[in-house]
This record gives C-alpha cells, structure tokens and sequence, in this order.
C-alpha cells in the first residue's frame, strides 16, 4: 500500500513495504528525483537498512554466542511496515518485532520512520526503541537512489558530488561477498569537496567511508541548475555506490559498515553498532531536498 505526502511544490509517495520512498517529485514540473525501481539494474529505491548494514561474515551475526541468518542490510526493508500516522503533508511507519524477525534478530524492538514534506524538503527521521528486557545492539542505515542524470539533462559524468566542506577521506574496498578488506583502502579528494562522477568509479562496488565531517552532500550537475542535497544527523558513515553504468547514483549515510573479513565477534562487536539499554532510543534523520 502507498501512501502520498504532498507540498504546494512536490509529492512523495511512500510504499508500507519498508517503509520506502519510492518517488518524490516535483509536481509543477513533474521532475522525478527518485529511482524508478527498474529491474533490470536494481529493483530498490530508498531502502532502510537495519538491523545491519552490508553483508555479515558468513551470512549470519551472533548473539549471545548463537549464530542467526540474516541476510544483506538486514530485514526491514523487506518487512511491511504499519501507518500508524498520516496527514497531508506527513507520514509515521512503524515495525516491531514479529516471528519472522525474531528468528534472524533476537530482540524486541520499535522502528519508527516518519516523513514530512514542507515545500521542496523532504525530511525522514529514523527513531529506534529498545522494548526488550536486555541490551539491544544494531546499525541502521539509509539507501536512496538519485535518476543521474536528472531528466534526461547530460550524461552521468556531467555530475559531481559536492560535500559541505573538504574532507579527506579513505575509500574502504569491499570483497566479492561484501566484506570490508582490512587494511585497503585509497585517498580520495585529499581535502577538496568535489568528486567527479564516473562508472569507472564503481567497478569494484560501493564507495564506503567512516566518520565524514560534512553532514550534506549534493549531486549536481555542470550542464544543469537541477541538484539533489542530502543532509543527515548521526550517520557517521556514508556509502555511494550504483550498480554498472546504471542511469542513478545512490547517496547513503549510515551508521556503520559491513563486516571485515574473518570478523568472528558478536552482533554488540560490529563497527558503528548503536547499544541501547533497555528502555532507550535513538534518533537520527535524513533530508532530502530538491533545487
């Protein structure tokens, strides 16, 4: 089921199953920013991920020294969420722990995102709670995909990334499973704020970073004044990644990364994992706005 959340200059429509932003759109122009889902290189648009983010070692965490499944950026965005609130202009999706997830992820829990729309901005908040009787540990992260280029305007190398401000940041490598390799990495825009956009970049999958300093970046063009930007409080970490020489670019903060290789330790021992007591919660955001 979908769900429409509407501005005087865009709408966004929100799927039940994960809670995805599937489109968000502005309507006087009927620009489309979002992905289309297209099979034929990713089916995601916006996924949630939670409550791991990557691949863990072996397919599987631990808790309390048992193993459990669990598969690629975890469950949620597979889960259907419940519209536990919504207006015009504002949405509130909620998941809690069920069968299924207590089989892969052995706690009790609340995931609650809400989106609200105000002109051009669309803002998504993540708040997790802990109702478990014990300590629960998990990452979480955001996923959504640009059109890249925008309307058709120019070719994916017209675009660059520009981040709030310089950064020096190490590219981590994933392995063919998706485990972080220890001790790869490359510099890259040793302290400038722009990265060109090229397919090339991806041929060995994500781009992953730890601990940016900027909390935005935009995708923008040279040939266009049509750009994305994408803000985010507490998510450290950011991803980018596309499949090959797919029409989009995904932009994705996270709280933390997936495993390293021949990482052995528990769900609570996971790079950038949040803890929380029981009783406690988390909250985090990611704006998205469209020029």
């Amino acid at each position: 089921m979908n769900t429409i959340v509407r501005s005087s200059t865009a709408e966004a429509v929100i799927s039940s199953l994960g809670a995805e932003l599937v489109s968000f759109r502005r309507t006087d122009t009927g620009t489309e920013y979002m992905w289309s889902g297209d099979a034929a290189y990713w089916t995601g648009r916006s996924p949630v991920l939670f409550p791991i983010i990557g691949a863990a070692n072996g397919g599987e965490i631990k808790v309390n020294g048992q193993a459990y499944k669990l598969a690629n950026h975890g469950f949620a965005r597979r889960s259907e969420f419940t519209l536990v609130e919504a207006d015009d202009s504002r949405a509130v999706f909620r998941l809690s722990q069920n069968e299924s997830t207590l089989a892969s992820y052995p706690y009790h829990f609340n995931l609650f995102l809400t989106y609200v729309l105000s002109g051009n901005t669309l803002e998504i908040s993540y708040r997790v709670e802990n109702t478990d009787q014990q300590e629960i540990s998990f990452q979480l992260g955001t996923h959504p995909a640009f059109n890249c280029p925008m309307d058709g305007e120019g070719s994916f190398a017209d675009y660059y990334l520009e981040f709030e401000q310089p950064e020096r940041l190490e590219r981590l490598f994933l392995n063919k499973t998706g485990q972080l390799i220890p001790d790869k990495s490359d510099p890259m825009l040793g302290d400038g704020n722009t990265l060109p956009l090229q397919h090339e970049l991806f041929e060995h999958d994500a781009l992953v970073f730890k601990n940016v300093s900027s909390q935005s970046v935009a995708l923008k063009s040279k040939l266009s004044d049509k750009s994305v930007a994408v803000a985010y409080h507490n998510f450290p970490d950011l991803g980018i990644w596309q499949p090959k020489n797919a029409p989009f670019l995904c932009i994705e903060p996270w709280h933390g990364v997936a495993d390293s290789e021949g990482f052995t330790g528990e769900m609570k021992d996971k790079a950038g994992v949040i803890s929380l007591p029981p009783g406690g919660q988390s909250t985090s955001s990611l704006t998205i706005t469209f020029n």
